[in-house]
């Protein structure tokens, strides 16, 4: 799950997690209202890049809004770009309030079948855009020649837009969460805010410091409603080389080394007082107490940053991270655009043709840190971060030119790399489950850990043997 546009997880997901589908994008793939019926079946020549003569229109969703002046900008001059090598594909980009993504229409849209001919979704939601023969099946027609840069792009995150080796997604964005710190509470409190803690207890005892400033200071925070304290539970399990669902899909959390992540969170609440009074959080609330100087640690992706100076007013350089604490692995997330099942093939070349340019393409779209720059928007964050090699290498030289942040608090983060785990089965339900275990620890001083890991246990296995 991931944090804003990546992550509903929050919603989801976020976050996060966390990246809207509307309902009213239209029923056909053909954008004309017609059935697309040049669809069935890839031909001979899949893997050949769009003949720049083809004429094709794609309707495409999570266009920014008018509200993101400066990305919509870049969006728009992308089109013109485009379009100077494709002349004849027409880009029909449609833009939503809020989340690029929101889980109830997302799961309406693709029953009535009516998302756009490229549409926006998570890493979770290959599962139920398969159960819904939402998606084309790209496999045929994603290679070095239409994406030049696919062998630079990890493998775990290709992976997961795979079924049964087909692939039915590319990539836009990815994220790894870890310990996100406010540097100014570290400073006040004695620590070191170039060294975050790798521990939980290390954890604890910074907790303990920053909240010992007084004023409503809380030296840490976690969620616990509307799935995005499953989603932190989950991240804090892998941190500690734990999984949700064990390899015979069944829950594998209730055991010493879950019941111990509960434990410690009700010692720090309730023992140490040093998690704040109010409770029940979701994805934004954490967000704010941390801005306002409130809070001095929380698990979080990259991209929270981004939010909390571009909507909530605070300064890059009160920010820095570490890696997750633990270390053994961390969840990671991300965003990505499928094609709608039954498009053309004309239809899936051009979207994959503007997918490479506008996503996957070193020093162009999302990766002009230059432009990004001039355009008062930021660049520094360590994510996206999907390329590998030496596309990585070219990125990153790019994006520190550019950077309009010190990098430097991040350096904890990215010198001791965890690697990254993708989020488990029916992630949403899962977590949502797990809420339940995040809210009764942190709202009832007698909470039993060992009960509410059982109950959670039982209602798990019964949302996975539904699958």
């Amino acid at each position: 799950m991931r944090s804003n546009t990546r992550r509903t997880v929050a919603a989801a997901l976020v976050s996060a997690l966390a990246v809207t589908a509307l309902a009213a994008c239209g029923t056909s793939s053909s954008g004309d209202g017609k059935p697309d019926k040049t669809a069935p079946g890839a031909p001979a020549d899949a893997s050949a890049p769009l003949d720049p003569n083809t004429k094709v229109t794609l309707t495409i969703d999570c266009m920014p809004p008018a509200a993101k002046a400066a990305e919509l900008k870049e969006w728009k001059e992308d089109v013109e770009a485009f379009k100077k090598i494709y002349p004849n594909v027409t880009i029909d980009g449609r833009s939503t309030p809020g989340q690029c993504l929101e889980p109830p229409r997302f799961t309406a849209m693709l029953k009535a079948k009516s998302q756009p001919d490229v549409f926006y979704t998570y890493f979770t939601d290959l599962k139920q855009v398969l159960d819904n023969s939402g998606a084309e099946d790209i496999s045929a027609y994603v290679t070095p020649k239409s994406v030049p840069a696919l062998d630079t792009i990890d493998k775990n995150v290709m992976n997961v837009l795979k079924q049964d080796g087909k692939l039915y997604g590319l990539p836009t964005s990815n994220y790894t969460m870890g310990l996100l710190i406010n540097r100014k509470l570290f400073t006040q409190a004695g620590l070191n805010p170039d060294t975050p803690p790798r521990t939980w207890d290390e954890v604890r005892a910074a907790a303990k410091k920053i909240a010992a400033l007084g004023n409503g200071t809380a030296g840490f925070g976690e969620y616990s409603v509307e799935n995005t304290g499953g989603w932190h539970y989950t991240a804090t399990l892998y941190g500690m080389g734990g999984d949700v669902v064990g390899a015979d899909g069944k829950a594998a959390f209730n055991n010493p080394t879950g019941r111990q992540i509960v434990e410690n969170l009700k010692a720090m609440r309730w023992e140490d007082d040093s998690m704040g009074k109010t409770q029940l959080l979701k994805w934004g609330d954490l967000q704010k107490q941390m801005a306002s100087d409130k809070l001095g640690m929380f698990l979080a992706a990259p991209d929270d940053i981004t939010y909390m100076v571009q909507q909530l007013g605070a300064k890059y350089d009160n920010f820095g991270m570490g890696p997750l604490p633990g270390g053994a692995s961390t969840l990671f997330g991300g965003n990505s655009y499928m094609i709608k099942k039954g498009s053309s093939p004309d239809k899936v070349k051009a979207a994959i043709a503007w997918l490479n340019f506008k996503t996957l393409t070193v020093g162009k779209g999302q990766f002009d840190f230059a432009r990004s720059k001039a355009d008062g928007l930021p660049v520094g964050l360590p994510q996206p971060a999907f390329f590998v090699g030496a596309a990585k290498e070219q990125s990153d030289a790019l994006k520190a030119a550019s950077a309009t942040m010190p990098v430097a608090n991040f350096k904890s983060f990215l010198d001791n790399p965890v690697p990254p785990k993708a989020e488990p089965a029916k992630a949403q339900e899962v977590y949502k489950v797990l809420d339940k275990v995040m809210s009764g620890v942190l709202t009832n001083k007698g909470a039993d850990p060992a009960q509410l890991l059982g109950d959670a246990e039982k209602a798990v296995n019964q949302v996975l043997a539904n699958q």
